[in-house]
């Protein structure tokens, strides 16, 4: 259902005494960022400001541990989730990825559980199967490109289009909103590195990635002028902080494959140390740092829990279909 990356040998060995490695998530992305530039590497001060408030106040970064279910809840209900003792739950805006959307009262109970629920949906790909896509390929097609080669039933699209905000991202938002979550996990921001570009004449990966960080500060605006304190978290490509705007409009960043790609494989390439200093930023911007690893074998689930205690990270391992909640991390 949703993306993986890598983790890798050479960083176990670091993970295990204090050090920590990273990849981006969707798919398993091969590096190739653009060179953004440098303004917005850095909080500026009154960032700093707003992140010391937030660590005072106790809000994201007191999260310590997640867990993370895209499918397979049973007999479509939350309850299991309710029951686990994580602090905070990722799931599907929709019970089947399609149209049955989880209600205000499912919601409120998971919530009243002590969890904080995130609503998980794409932002620069669309699923063949899920409920827009149909009326999208009939009346506006054109926003369809590449197919994905890692998920077949998955297409990168126009996401800077307006027709993609008013048709796909509002709407969900608005979703979102009227469920009661606690805020948005975003998925396929990597779609800037991943689209065909010669279906986008006159784009590079540049103003790709400055495209996907207008559309991310514009999702957050949108919510936050709606409901103060709801929480925007993208998945993966952290390297996007570094142009302006990115880092102040999230509170957080799931990270996939930070130590193990699916599945029990650890992450060598240069893309995971790049990933974990990316992330290690953002962290230290106040934000929260959801790291998820796709690992089954005890020391590796072990390894991975270190990993994030190591870095402050919130953590979760799980299997790579997202379809069964697996313990915290001791």
């Amino acid at each position: 259902m949703t993306r993986r990356t890598t983790a890798g040998a050479a960083l176990l060995a670091l993970l295990l005494i204090g050090g920590c490695t990273r990849t981006p998530g969707g798919s398993t992305r091969q590096s190739g960022n653009p060179t953004p530039p440098p303004s917005g590497d850095r909080p500026r001060g009154s960032e700093r400001g707003r992140s010391a408030r937030a660590l005072a106040m106790g809000a994201p970064p007191a999260i310590t541990n997640w867990v993370y279910q895209l499918q397979g809840y049973h007999a479509g209900r939350l309850d299991a989730l309710a029951r686990a003792p994580q602090q905070l739950a990722v799931i599907d805006l929709a019970r089947d990825a399609g149209a049955d959307f989880f209600r205000a009262e499912e919601i409120a109970a998971l919530r009243e559980s002590g969890k904080k629920v995130l609503a998980y949906f794409e932002i620069g790909s669309i699923e063949d199967f899920r409920p827009e896509y149909g009326p999208l390929r009939r009346q506006a097609g054109d926003l369809i490109l590449n197919r994905w080669g890692d998920w077949p039933n998955e297409y990168f699209v126009r996401y800077w289009d307006p027709r993609w905000w008013e048709r796909v991202i509002q709407p969900r938002i608005d979703q979102a909103l009227r469920a009661g979550f606690d805020g948005v996990y975003l998925d396929t921001p990597l779609a800037y590195e991943e689209l065909d570009l010669a279906r986008t004449p006159g784009r590079t990966r540049d103003s790709l990635a400055r495209a996907m960080v207008v559309l991310i500060v514009r999702i957050s605006r949108y919510a936050k002028a709606r409901r103060p304190g709801f929480w925007v978290f993208p998945q993966n490509s952290p390297e996007l902080r570094r142009y302006p705007g990115y880092t102040a409009a999230i509170d957080g960043i799931g990270m996939e494959e930070l130590f193990f790609q699916a599945t029990d494989r650890p992450c060598t390439e240069g893309f995971c140390a790049e990933n974990l200093d990316h992330a290690r930023s953002l962290r230290d911007a106040g934000k929260l740092v959801l790291a998820v690893d796709y690992a089954t074998r005890a020391a590796n689930v072990r390894a991975a829990c270190t990993g994030y205690r190591n870095e402050r990270f919130a953590g979760y391992v799980g299997v790579r279909d997202l379809d069964r909640i697996s313990a915290p991390c001791s």
